[in-house]
């Protein structure tokens, strides 16, 4: 089997603005990619950029999309390793990459004739997600967690990271709206400083909390250890964990308790698996959450999940976060905020042939 050529789309998904600490998106950035094969096989790949986390745009995934592209062209797709380290050669890009790795193993899971969790050696089941409430005024934050709760949501996920006290009364009016029985998780992404992060979390330890994700800007990883050790909320490391070094370096350091996992990060299931093994010999938990894909990554990150038994938590709602529309044709379905993935061989999951007679596409 040889790669004969690969179509690149400009994949945008029109959506409510989502607004977090370092910014607003009012449209999901995303490329869609399918690697064809000589023999009819073909891998369907999507990521998401969210410029202000990993640095990249829908303009630099576009533009290294047909770089790579060119590089696999005549070669084995099913050497998923090789694939990808031909691609290493240009640093970082990560966001792209993935999408370029999800289609390598939807192909070869095709090949086996295999849900790609099957061929990941995981087994299926139904998951959780929690569901993410972006920043807003505390009163309309504690609106939007009690509309949740009467749809069926159990877990919600808090973005915060602006000024600390705001924060505090977001969180405060969110817990007293929804009562004690739903769980809450936060996000500051990188928003706090140090102090800030040992102040709040202090404060915020009342309210019941399961843990909050990413206290401080990464260029004070140094100060993650103290935090977390005198932190009554547990930390877990997302924009500090690109890789399994990252993850290595976070554990043997004791920075966190947790690690988020988002193949825009990692650069894909090939890397997600490394970052999650050395996970599972530390006994350190994960989470596998994602920026705003639809279904399709979606699908691919739930199949990772289901053969990652350190994956415990769930951050897959950017499908209900505020999409106006819906791409994908298969994949994972919703029964709320309950998800499963299909039956069928690879991720299951395509792009919806209408959506994609509006996309720009690039063939190389």
């Amino acid at each position: 089997m040889k790669i004969s050529h690969t179509e690149i789309y400009r994949f945008s998904i029109p959506m409510i603005p989502f607004v977090i600490a370092t910014g607003t998106m009012d449209f999901a950035q995303n490329v869609l990619i399918r690697i064809h094969t000589d023999t009819g096989i073909y891998g369907v790949g999507e990521c998401s950029a969210f410029p202000m986390i990993v640095g990249e745009t829908q303009e630099t995934c576009l533009a290294m999309a047909k770089v790579f592209a060119k590089i696999l062209i005549g070669k084995d797709p099913l050497d998923i390793p090789e694939r990808m380290n031909d691609l290493m050669g240009y640093a970082h890009n990560g966001t792209i990459k993935s999408a370029f790795d999800m289609a390598l193993f939807d192909i070869s899971a095709k090949n086996a004739e295999q849900p790609l969790y099957q061929f990941l050696g995981g087994q299926n089941r139904i998951v959780e997600t929690d569901m993410t409430i972006g920043i807003d005024a505390p009163e309309t934050m504690a609106n939007t967690a009690l509309k949740y709760q009467e749809q069926g949501c159990n877990i919600l996920k808090i973005k915060l990271g602006k000024n600390i006290k705001d924060d505090i009364e977001r969180v405060k009016q969110i817990r007293q709206a929804v009562g004690e029985n739903m769980k809450i998780r936060l996000d500051a992404n990188q928003g706090w400083s140090f102090d800030d992060a040992l102040f709040g979390l202090g404060k915020l330890a009342e309210y019941n909390i399961e843990f909050c994700e990413q206290p401080m800007r990464t260029w004070y990883d140094d100060q993650l250890p103290e935090l977390n050790l005198n932190s009554p909320v547990k930390i877990m490391a997302d924009e500090s964990c690109y890789n399994h070094h990252d993850a290595r370096r976070l554990i043997n350091s004791k920075s966190c308790e947790y690690l988020n996992i988002k193949f825009s990060k990692s650069g894909g299931i090939l890397e997600a698996q490394k970052i999650h093994e050395i996970a599972l010999q530390t006994g350190t938990k994960c989470m596998i959450g994602s920026m705003l894909e639809s279904r399709i990554a979606t699908s691919a990150n739930l199949h990772f999940a289901l053969s990652s038994p350190n994956v415990v938590f769930f951050d897959l709602d950017t499908c209900l976060l505020g999409h106006l529309l819906d791409p994908a044709i298969g994949g994972v379905t919703y029964n709320g905020y309950l998800l499963e993935v299909p039956e069928t061989p690879g991720i299951g999951a395509d792009a919806d042939p209408e959506f994609l007679k509006t996309c720009e596409r690039f063939i190389v």
